[in-house]
């Protein structure tokens, strides 16, 4: 994983079931770009696009997510949606964010151990390093709902929504171009996920002083450059797994795992209702409604319990937290 990758163009990926791979030098977003070509059915549910840079890359309600070519990893994938409830689409995000967190602490531990086992560190250096690093490993969490963190900083990004699609499938003895039946043309759109995901890898924290906000850098974290061919190859796969698991078992694996990394149940916090702020408004809050209290536990279902100063217990399903 700390290996020197090689030159973007000559990345290999699959999607989810083996659905194409797209490599973009550049582009705009490739959220946006998902989303024109799910609609109108010319890519097919599992398919990828990655991006070595992007111009207008964005997370929620706009704001920017700063995109500089060969550093960070920008993708989406478009998530087959078959056999899962409507209700439980949204906790498909939290999985995605437990998921790659449990990555990125393997990675973090694979770093420390490296350390760890170097020529240049004495076997007394040895017990010290692993005794402060323990404590680090614990820090990279999922702070509700989605964001991935180090300590308070974040460093990764989803931002996912429901797309209906008009792919179908290929009939049989027919070829992925040619014109398909007029039955199966006449089928109802199927939804799908368009999940966009923004991992600041071997960029600085320093990069990102001007958005006065808390970010780091998966380099910064582990101490080490990473290869990011290796490590969306990592996620993309990790996630398929997951996502297979989430149909059969439910959301409730993955909150025991988010119990066991959070750093959040006891915390004070704001939830932030109804919440449009953009990078212009974001300090005023403008048309948002907040309510500060403390958070006390995160449901089987994977929304939050929260406790608002004026007493009220609150079951939160949507909202952005700040903490």
């Amino acid at each position: 994983m700390f290996s020197q990758e090689r030159s973007f163009t000559d990345w290999q990926f699959t999607g989810f079931g083996n659905a194409p791979a797209y490599l973009f030098e550049t582009i705009e977003s490739t959220h946006k770009l998902m989303k024109e070509m799910a609609r109108t059915g010319e890519i097919s549910p599992g398919t990828l696009f990655v991006a070595d840079s992007q111009s207008n890359g964005h997370g929620r309600h706009e704001r920017t997510w700063d995109s500089p070519a060969g550093k960070n990893l920008y993708f989406n994938i478009l998530v087959p949606l078959d056999n899962i409830p409507a209700n439980r689409f949204a906790q498909i995000t939290q999985v995605a964010a437990l998921t790659f967190a449990e990555s990125f602490n393997g990675l973090l531990e694979a770093a420390v151990n490296e350390n760890k086992d170097s020529a240049n560190l004495t076997s007394g250096k040895r017990a010290d390093y692993a005794d402060k690093n323990s404590e680090t490993i614990s820090k990279i969490t999922v702070k509700w709902p989605n964001d991935i963190l180090y300590g308070k900083s974040k460093f990764c990004g989803i931002l996912a929504e429901v797309v209906y699609t008009r792919w179908q499938s290929p009939e049989p003895g027919t070829s992925p171009g040619e014109a398909q039946p007029e039955m199966a043309r006449e089928k109802a759109p199927r939804p799908t996920l368009n999940m966009g995901v923004g991992i600041n890898v071997n960029s600085e924290p320093e990069d990102y002083v001007h958005l006065n906000r808390n970010v780091t850098t998966l380099k910064a974290i582990v101490g080490k450059t990473i290869n990011r061919e290796k490590l969306l190859q990592q996620l993309v796969g990790n996630l398929e797994r997951a996502i297979g698991q989430f149909r059969a078992f439910g959301i409730r694996p993955w909150i025991a795992a988010w119990k066991r990394m959070d750093q959040f149940i006891g915390a004070r916090g704001t939830i932030v209702v109804n919440n449009r702020c953009t990078d212009q408004n974001h300090a005023s809050g403008e048309g948002a409604i907040k309510k500060t209290g403390t958070i006390i536990d995160m449901q089987d279902d994977g929304s939050l319990l929260f406790q608002c100063d004026d007493g009220k217990i609150e079951t939160v399903l949507s909202a952005d937290l700040e903490i």
